[in-house]
Protein backbone atom coordinates (compact mmCIF):
# COMPACT_ATOMS: atom_id res chain seq x y z
CA UNK A 1 0.00 0.00 0.00
CA UNK A 2 2.63 2.65 0.61
CA UNK A 3 6.66 2.67 -0.85
CA UNK A 4 8.60 0.82 1.99
CA UNK A 5 12.03 2.55 0.42
CA UNK A 6 10.52 6.28 1.69
CA UNK A 7 8.92 4.44 5.02
CA UNK A 8 11.91 5.21 7.24
CA UNK A 9 12.48 9.08 5.82
CA UNK A 10 7.84 8.89 6.83
CA UNK A 11 8.45 7.73 10.29
CA UNK A 12 11.75 10.11 11.11
CA UNK A 13 9.81 13.25 9.99
CA UNK A 14 6.49 11.48 12.07
CA UNK A 15 8.16 11.18 15.45
CA UNK A 16 10.38 15.20 14.60
CA UNK A 17 6.73 16.15 14.55
CA UNK A 18 5.38 14.69 17.35
CA UNK A 19 8.43 16.09 19.64
CA UNK A 20 7.19 19.85 18.45
CA UNK A 21 4.44 21.23 21.07
CA UNK A 22 1.48 22.47 20.16
CA UNK A 23 -2.22 22.69 21.18
CA UNK A 24 -2.73 18.77 20.95
CA UNK A 25 0.03 18.67 23.35
CA UNK A 26 -1.15 21.16 25.51
CA UNK A 27 -4.85 20.12 26.09
CA UNK A 28 -3.41 16.64 26.53
CA UNK A 29 -0.56 17.33 29.10
CA UNK A 30 -2.77 19.67 31.29
CA UNK A 31 -6.17 17.24 31.04
CA UNK A 32 -3.66 15.02 32.64
CA UNK A 33 -2.24 17.32 35.30
CA UNK A 34 -5.68 18.87 36.23
CA UNK A 35 -8.03 15.41 36.37
CA UNK A 36 -5.64 12.47 36.20
CA UNK A 37 -4.82 9.60 33.44
CA UNK A 38 -8.20 8.14 32.69
CA UNK A 39 -9.04 12.09 31.85
CA UNK A 40 -5.40 12.57 29.95
CA UNK A 41 -6.17 9.05 28.32
CA UNK A 42 -9.59 10.15 26.47
CA UNK A 43 -8.69 13.13 25.69
CA UNK A 44 -5.73 11.61 23.91
CA UNK A 45 -8.29 9.23 22.09
CA UNK A 46 -10.31 12.48 21.47
CA UNK A 47 -7.37 13.24 19.34
CA UNK A 48 -7.02 10.09 17.71
CA UNK A 49 -10.29 10.53 16.78
CA UNK A 50 -10.19 13.82 15.01
CA UNK A 51 -7.38 12.83 13.35
CA UNK A 52 -8.61 9.63 11.76
CA UNK A 53 -11.34 11.87 10.38
CA UNK A 54 -8.50 14.13 9.05
CA UNK A 55 -6.91 11.16 7.29
CA UNK A 56 -10.31 9.92 5.58
CA UNK A 57 -11.02 13.34 4.88
CA UNK A 58 -7.82 13.93 3.24
CA UNK A 59 -7.53 10.66 1.06
CA UNK A 60 -11.02 11.65 -0.35
CA UNK A 61 -9.91 14.53 -1.30
CA UNK A 62 -12.45 16.48 0.59
CA UNK A 63 -9.67 18.58 2.96
CA UNK A 64 -7.84 19.76 -0.14
CA UNK A 65 -11.56 21.51 -1.76
CA UNK A 66 -11.76 23.04 1.47
CA UNK A 67 -8.11 23.89 2.58
CA UNK A 68 -8.20 25.43 -0.84
CA UNK A 69 -11.17 28.07 -0.51
CA UNK A 70 -9.82 30.37 1.84
CA UNK A 71 -13.28 31.49 3.21
CA UNK A 72 -13.56 28.36 4.79
CA UNK A 73 -10.25 28.01 6.39
CA UNK A 74 -11.40 31.71 7.91
CA UNK A 75 -15.16 30.56 9.35
CA UNK A 76 -13.29 27.48 10.93
CA UNK A 77 -10.54 29.06 12.39
CA UNK A 78 -13.17 31.38 14.02
CA UNK A 79 -15.60 28.89 14.68
CA UNK A 80 -12.88 26.46 16.62
CA UNK A 81 -11.55 30.24 18.70
CA UNK A 82 -15.49 30.62 19.41
CA UNK A 83 -15.76 27.15 20.55
CA UNK A 84 -12.81 27.49 22.79
CA UNK A 85 -13.57 30.59 24.38
CA UNK A 86 -17.22 28.99 25.24
CA UNK A 87 -15.29 25.79 26.73
CA UNK A 88 -13.01 27.76 28.49
CA UNK A 89 -15.57 30.89 29.82
CA UNK A 90 -17.76 27.17 31.15
CA UNK A 91 -14.84 26.11 32.95
CA UNK A 92 -14.14 29.28 34.40
CA UNK A 93 -17.79 29.52 35.59
CA UNK A 94 -17.73 26.50 37.59
CA UNK A 95 -18.35 26.68 41.14
CA UNK A 96 -15.66 25.24 43.79
CA UNK A 97 -18.22 23.02 44.67
CA UNK A 98 -18.61 21.66 42.02
CA UNK A 99 -15.21 19.97 41.52
CA UNK A 100 -15.21 16.45 41.16
CA UNK A 101 -13.88 14.12 43.53
CA UNK A 102 -10.99 11.88 43.26
CA UNK A 103 -13.43 8.61 42.89
CA UNK A 104 -15.59 11.53 40.45
CA UNK A 105 -12.21 12.95 38.28
CA UNK A 106 -13.18 10.32 35.68
CA UNK A 107 -17.17 11.92 35.11
CA UNK A 108 -15.35 14.56 32.87
CA UNK A 109 -13.25 12.17 30.67
CA UNK A 110 -15.97 11.83 28.36
CA UNK A 111 -16.52 15.32 28.02
CA UNK A 112 -12.57 15.94 27.41
CA UNK A 113 -12.69 13.48 24.71
CA UNK A 114 -15.59 15.34 23.09
CA UNK A 115 -13.87 18.91 23.24
CA UNK A 116 -10.65 17.08 21.53
CA UNK A 117 -12.22 15.81 19.01
CA UNK A 118 -13.80 19.08 18.35
CA UNK A 119 -11.33 21.81 19.15
CA UNK A 120 -9.25 19.82 16.60
CA UNK A 121 -11.67 19.38 13.48
CA UNK A 122 -12.11 23.22 13.68
CA UNK A 123 -8.57 23.69 13.15
CA UNK A 124 -7.79 24.78 9.98
CA UNK A 125 -4.03 24.23 10.51
CA UNK A 126 -4.64 20.70 11.27
CA UNK A 127 -6.68 20.33 8.55
CA UNK A 128 -4.14 21.58 6.18
CA UNK A 129 -1.08 20.05 7.57
CA UNK A 130 -2.83 16.63 6.33
CA UNK A 131 -2.95 18.36 2.75
CA UNK A 132 0.08 19.55 2.81
CA UNK A 133 2.27 16.63 5.04
CA UNK A 134 0.55 13.29 3.70
CA UNK A 135 1.26 13.58 -0.26
CA UNK A 136 4.73 14.66 -0.04
CA UNK A 137 5.06 10.44 0.94
CA UNK A 138 2.81 9.16 -1.82
CA UNK A 139 4.94 6.79 -4.44
CA UNK A 140 4.50 6.59 -7.90
CA UNK A 141 6.50 3.19 -7.46
CA UNK A 142 3.75 1.24 -5.88
CA UNK A 143 0.63 0.41 -7.24
CA UNK A 144 -1.99 2.00 -4.58
CA UNK A 145 -3.74 5.25 -5.78
CA UNK A 146 -2.96 7.95 -4.05
CA UNK A 147 -5.82 8.19 -1.91
CA UNK A 148 -4.80 4.74 -0.50
CA UNK A 149 -1.61 5.71 0.36
CA UNK A 150 -2.69 8.78 2.19
CA UNK A 151 -4.82 6.65 3.96
CA UNK A 152 -2.56 3.95 5.36
CA UNK A 153 -0.02 6.87 6.02
CA UNK A 154 -2.76 8.81 7.96
CA UNK A 155 -3.37 5.78 10.02
CA UNK A 156 0.00 5.52 11.12
CA UNK A 157 0.49 8.95 11.90
CA UNK A 158 -2.10 8.45 14.24
CA UNK A 159 -1.65 5.38 15.90
CA UNK A 160 2.51 6.95 16.33
CA UNK A 161 0.60 9.64 17.56
CA UNK A 162 -1.72 8.49 20.55
CA UNK A 163 1.48 5.76 21.29
CA UNK A 164 3.38 9.11 22.26
CA UNK A 165 0.35 10.90 23.65
CA UNK A 166 -0.49 7.77 26.05
CA UNK A 167 3.52 7.99 27.02
CA UNK A 168 3.12 11.31 27.95
CA UNK A 169 -0.12 11.27 29.60
CA UNK A 170 1.57 8.60 31.77
CA UNK A 171 4.57 10.96 32.83
CA UNK A 172 2.53 14.15 33.52
CA UNK A 173 -0.54 11.89 34.93
CA UNK A 174 2.05 10.38 37.72
CA UNK A 175 3.85 13.62 37.96
CA UNK A 176 0.17 15.31 38.77
CA UNK A 177 -0.89 12.58 41.50
CA UNK A 178 0.05 15.28 44.13
CA UNK A 179 -1.94 17.93 42.75
CA UNK A 180 -4.96 16.05 42.37
CA UNK A 181 -4.30 15.11 46.39
CA UNK A 182 -4.19 18.81 47.09
CA UNK A 183 -7.86 20.31 47.93
CA UNK A 184 -6.91 23.66 47.41
CA UNK A 185 -5.66 22.72 43.60
CA UNK A 186 -8.85 20.47 43.03
CA UNK A 187 -10.94 23.08 43.83
CA UNK A 188 -9.45 25.51 41.12
CA UNK A 189 -8.98 22.44 38.27
CA UNK A 190 -11.73 23.64 36.43
CA UNK A 191 -10.69 27.55 36.21
CA UNK A 192 -7.09 25.93 35.45
CA UNK A 193 -8.68 23.57 32.05
CA UNK A 194 -10.50 27.66 31.74
CA UNK A 195 -6.95 28.37 31.32
CA UNK A 196 -5.97 26.32 28.75
CA UNK A 197 -8.77 26.97 26.49
CA UNK A 198 -8.14 30.84 26.59
CA UNK A 199 -4.80 30.40 25.19
CA UNK A 200 -5.76 27.67 22.72
CA UNK A 201 -8.60 30.22 21.59
CA UNK A 202 -6.10 32.92 21.41
CA UNK A 203 -3.45 30.57 19.91
CA UNK A 204 -5.71 29.76 17.01
CA UNK A 205 -7.56 33.29 16.70
CA UNK A 206 -3.92 34.51 16.22
CA UNK A 207 -2.45 32.21 13.83
CA UNK A 208 -2.55 33.01 10.19
CA UNK A 209 -4.11 29.86 8.08
CA UNK A 210 -1.11 29.42 5.41
CA UNK A 211 -2.49 29.42 2.01
CA UNK A 212 -2.60 26.27 0.19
Amino acid sequence: MIDLAILPVYLTAVIALLLIPGPDMLLIASSSLSYGKKVGVFASLGNATSGLILTLLAAMGVSALIAMNPIALQVLRLLGGAYLLKMGWDCMRTQPSDAPSLEQSSSVAKTLYRRAVISNLLNPKALIFFVLFLPQFVSTQVTATSGEQMLVLGLLLNVLGLLFNLFLVTMIGSLGQPLLKNEKFRTNQHKFMGLIFFVLAIWLLASQVPAV
